[in-house]
């Protein structure tokens, strides 16, 4: 009798054991979430037939067409993404800058001293610095400032942009960086460029583009082979993102800059697709009439006074005008060499700017087609996934709504 009645009280509390409330259960691991870029990726790059890894990712998970933030352009796009904050509002206005606070100093994607220099950065707090700040572990495989201390942190993985390094072993080396001793990350980045340099030397609609596309979807099916192997496939939450798209261009389609502004009375900070001028002391009015007036295929403005859906025109970064090409056109100097290829940079809304986004893994809402998106909201949709507070940006929860909310 006595034996029965331990069996009996035994078999109580192991009942109780096997009731305890969710609450008192070991919390899920966190999931990796992984940034991916595929710089130069417009969205209808993915209808050509040309990447299946995509296009499984994309009809398994959430995807859509993404607005990219003006100007269209890579490092202020990158940054955007990370910050949730305009261009005019991270500062990263451009992809070659002036800044009044830093005299002399041009700040171009060629120029290391300038890439890693934080004071062009610490406007805006990427992704990586407050997950650092949190005692997350964070690996930036490229990404633009990544290299740069941000507000005195830098990712605790990281390597200096290659160019020349391919993209199975970009994929390769951020696997070894999941076996490192230390430990895998919870947020990581990786980056590919080879879609936009064919898509700049040989245009949209070339055979160059759709080999750099298959080539990054192979690329992109390594990774995730290399997941599975490691156990991982079901713990990686996949954000594919570009940050612009491409337009075709010619030499037939150029304006070219007036007498004046071609002079020593005006200083071009940078042309293509929009062009930044600062006018030389004294030869303001002369620069002025010559831009803002009516012309054919551009249009130009004074700081501050650009179209409000443009969101731009107030940071001091801003050169005094800006004047903004027609889709498919470029704004050169007399003389400056028109070529054929392709070129982003252009309104944001325009359809050729249209930027590629998916995003895939646990907890992410499965076939589901978004019409139009922001990449302005793609930050807070990190914040989610990572489970962090982030610093408030210029976009909303809509895009997190959206992909993690069935």
């Amino acid at each position: 009798m006595f034996v029965r009645l331990l069996a009996v009280l035994a078999a109580l509390v192991l009942a109780g054991c096997s009731t305890l409330s969710p609450s008192s259960a070991a919390p899920p691991p966190r999931p990796l979430v992984l940034l991916i870029s595929i710089d130069g990726f417009r969205s209808d790059y993915l209808d050509r037939g040309l990447t299946p890894v995509l296009s499984r990712l994309a009809h398994e998970g959430t995807t859509g067409p993404m607005e990219p933030s003006f100007p269209s352009k890579t490092f202020p796009n990158h940054f955007t993404l990370v910050t949730g904050l305009r261009p005019d509002h991270h500062g990263i206005v451009n992809n070659t800058m002036e800044d009044p606070a830093i005299p002399g100093v041009t700040f171009r994607l060629s120029d290391k001293g300038a890439v890693t220099d934080r004071r062009w950065w610490d406007d805006g707090e990427p992704v990586w610095v407050t997950a650092e700040n949190a005692g997350l572990h964070t690996a930036t495989l490229f990404w633009p400032g990544s290299e740069a201390d941000i507000h005195g942190v830098r990712p605790e993985r990281s390597l200096p942009f290659d160019q020349s390094m391919t993209g199975d072993a970009r994929v390769d080396h951020f696997l070894a960086w999941l076996d490192a001793p230390e430990g895998r990350p919870d947020f990581g980045t990786l980056y590919f460029d080879i879609v936009d340099t064919a898509g700049h030397r040989h245009g949209p609609d070339s055979a160059e583009v759709n080999a750099a596309a298959a080539s990054v979807d192979a690329s992109i099916g390594r990774l995730l082979a290399g997941l599975r192997a490691r156990g991982l496939a079901d713990r990686v939450v996949l954000v594919v993102v570009a940050d612009h798209g491409m337009a075709e261009i010619s030499p037939d389609r150029v304006v070219r800059l007036g007498p004046v502004t071609a002079s020593d009375a005006a200083r071009v900070v940078y042309s293509g697709a929009i062009l930044g001028v600062e006018p030389q002391p004294g030869h303001e009015a002369e620069v002025r009439a010559e831009l803002l007036v009516p012309h054919d295929h551009m249009q130009c403005w004074e700081k501050g006074r650009l179209p409000p859906r443009l969101a731009f025109g107030t940071h001091r970064r801003v050169p005094a005008i800006v004047c903004l090409a027609e889709t498919g056109w470029e704004i050169l100097s007399p003389g400056q060499r028109a070529w054929s290829g392709g070129d982003h940079g252009y309104d944001n809304a325009a359809p050729e700017m249209r930027a590629l986004f998916i995003a895939h893994g646990p907890g992410v809402v499965a076939g589901r087609r978004i019409a139009t998106l922001r990449n302005v909201d793609v930050h807070a949709l990190l914040g989610r996934l990572l489970g962090l507070a982030l610093p408030a940006g210029d976009g909303d929860d809509r895009l997190a709504r959206a992909v993690l909310e069935s």
